[in-house]
């Protein structure tokens, strides 16, 4: 349980707290939900999933030690060719996983953001989705400490030693009662809770601390995670692997009891798919949006507060102290700059 002391918990030298980042989100999705229609359906934004598969693709499978770059995840997943001299297996373990990244994300075209029977997600799904990411290494990589009956999503008949500095994965013989449990749990979250995010964390760790399969766990774990959010009506998060040993460390809290720092990165990594991803689609010219949503290239977020603090962009500032302008007024702004440069 987390007391309010940890939810107001500065994240970082003038950093929001931990708070203030749950209340962002939340105020952000219920915009998003009630003035865009909620997600956007993967067939009438191609592109918005497009570029988050890529990235999570990528990130997710590089947090593990996958050496392929950007560009070589991208052409892989949209053209299926296996481009650069890296090994075979790099290129197997980003197929599996963008393959499953596909199908957790057209999870946002089910009613309610729920599966057909009307749970968040069951087990059944938990073991197809490391079938399938597993699956593609496996054939021509199998795990050498495996046994018949460990294949791709199949629970692990091993145990395994403590991880250094980390967590104990338990027993192998309590996996299964406890995966029921971990189940029971998470379709027990309820998101309009302000700490959501730490709930969201806590039933993260615990799929690491159970550790379910032989191999592939914290990509399953990334996975079904985004599979939670989707279903629930939350963009995707996308731990980057600039991140990894700051999402390691916040694993470590949570698993100490303590699942703050992981929750406000989790806040934080939906919130960043939101902005980078989902409202500049969805918004369309003349819908408001936080300035986060509008930044580019040609213009920085600083710049635009800036601009509208001083009256030169258009923008309004809501009762929680965030501006919002449009696409339409930032070009309007631009334009003038460029006029008075």
């Amino acid at each position: 349980m987390t007391d309010s002391s940890s939810v107001a918990r500065r994240s970082g030298p003038g950093r929001p707290t931990h708070r203030e980042v749950y209340e962002r989100l939340q105020v952000q999705v219920e915009e998003l939900r009630e003035n865009m229609g909620g997600l956007p359906l993967p067939e009438e934004a191609a592109d918005i999933w497009r570029g988050l598969w890529y990235e999570e693709a990528h990130h997710s499978t590089a947090l593990e030690g996958n050496t392929l770059v950007l560009k070589q995840v991208e052409q892989l997943l949209a053209e299926g060719r296996a481009v650069g001299n890296k090994d075979l297996n790099d290129y197997l373990e980003v197929k599996g996983y963008g393959d499953a990244a596909e199908w957790v994300y057209s999870q946002a075209l089910r009613p309610l953001g729920l599966g057909q029977h009307q749970q968040i997600v069951t087990l059944t799904e938990v073991r197809e989705i490391h079938r399938v990411a597993l699956a593609p290494v496996w054939e021509v990589s199998p795990h050498p400490n495996a046994t018949q009956a460990e294949t791709p999503g199949s629970y692990r008949q091993h145990d395994i030693r403590p991880f250094p500095g980390g967590m104990t994965p338990m027993s192998w013989p309590l996996v299964d009662a406890e995966m029921t449990e971990w189940a029971r749990h998470v379709n027990s979250l309820d998101p309009a809770v302000l700490t959501f995010p730490e709930a969201l964390a806590s039933a993260h760790c615990r799929f690491e601390q159970i550790h379910p399969f032989l191999d592939g766990n914290g990509r399953t774990g990334r996975l079904v995670l985004n599979l939670v959010l989707v279903r629930l009506g939350f963009p995707p998060a996308i731990i980057y692997k600039r991140d990894r040993d700051r999402y390691l460390r916040a694993l470590r809290r949570a698993d100490d009891g303590v699942p703050a720092p992981l929750g406000a990165m989790l806040a934080r990594a939906v919130l960043d798919s939101l902005y980078r991803f989902v409202l500049p689609a969805v918004a369309g010219p003349a819908r408001l949006v936080p300035l986060e949503a509008l930044a580019s290239t040609e213009v920085s977020e600083v710049a635009l507060r800036g601009a509208a603090s001083r009256g030169r962009l258009q923008a309004t500032r809501g009762s929680d102290g965030r501006w919002r302008s449009s696409r339409r007024w930032v070009d309007e702004y631009l334009a003038s700059r460029y006029r008075r440069t």
